[in-house]
């Protein structure tokens, strides 16, 4: 296997490199929220994945602020779920999440890396078509470098086609992990050229005694979530480890001293079982 840093990236459809170590921020409360962020960006994480519906945008934006680092130097996304009554209304509730995030330099708002549509099940076609062209005007205006989906199968991102300016979307973030790979939709969108985003690529630790990931975590002197986080970067996919312990922060990202070989691979593959081993969804195609 080829050679990995922290400081990976992949590039997006939309030309813009992609940090491929994320950092999620899902169900992290604010009072820790800002904590949990510098301890990942001092780790050496370069990407913080946060939504709407986390309710904690403007903390992942005060962290990076008291970083010290430049916005430049942190990749921000974050995702819409709920449609408003118009493209414009949705428009502006993106507005808001970019000026959270990124106030700018005069305060009116900067921009963020990526934005998503959180889910498909957002007001049907309509819905998505709504948002869809909200995050195409953010885009145009320099608010989103890049734009995609989240949660989407083959049939919701064909569907775009029929009114999108910007098709493929730049990027789709889905259930991954070794029990549930969605070979379909991930065959899909490598095809398309769709960077792939992996979350709960820790399966929520509820797999952490699994016994063929305990071998290979034992082989290589490893703890099980290190394994589950390299095995993602080993599939070219963009894993976005959750966690508010700073050790385990720390651990997340400390996969690069290590690699899985073509055996190890093998087995963790094989320990795949479909839709029934998504814990939170499994795509629709």
């Amino acid at each position: 296997m080829a050679k990995r840093t922290i400081t990976d990236t992949l590039r997006l459809a939309s030309a813009h490199p992609i940090p491929q170590l994320g950092f999620g921020v899902y169900k992290s409360p604010p009072d820790l929220c800002v904590q949990s962020c510098l301890t990942a960006l001092r780790a050496g994480y370069r990407h913080i994945d946060t939504a709407q519906y986390y309710a904690n945008e403007a903390e992942v934006g005060e962290a990076v602020r008291r970083s010290g680092l430049g916005r430049g130097d942190v990749f921000l996304t974050t995702k819409i779920l709920s449609p408003a009554a118009s493209v414009d209304q949705n428009y502006h509730k993106c507005v808001e999440s970019v000026r959270e995030l990124d106030a700018g330099k005069d305060g009116s708002g900067g921009y963020v890396d990526l934005f998503l549509i959180h889910s498909p099940n957002c007001g049907g076609a309509q819905g998505r078509k709504m948002l869809w062209q909200a995050l195409e005007r953010l885009h145009q205006e320099g608010k989103a470098k890049s734009i995609g989906v989240s949660n989407f199968g083959i049939q919701h991102i064909e569907e775009l086609k029929e009114f999108a300016k910007v098709w493929p979307p730049h990027v789709n973030q889905i259930e991954l992990h070794p029990w549930s790979q969605q070979t379909e939709i991930v065959e899909y969108c490598g095809k398309q050229g769709i960077a792939i985003e992996a979350y709960c690529p820790l399966v929520r630790n509820t797999k952490a005694a699994d016994p063929t990931l305990v071998k290979v975590a034992e082989k290589h002197g490893v703890t099980p979530n290190q394994v589950l986080v390299r095995y993602c970067l080993e599939r070219n996919w963009i894993p976005l480890p959750k966690s508010d312990n700073e050790g385990r922060i720390q651990k997340n990202a400390d996969v690069y001293g290590f690699a899985l070989d073509k055996e190890d691979m093998d087995v963790l593959n094989g320990l795949n079982q479909g839709a029934a081993g998504s814990i939170v969804q499994a795509v629709d195609n």
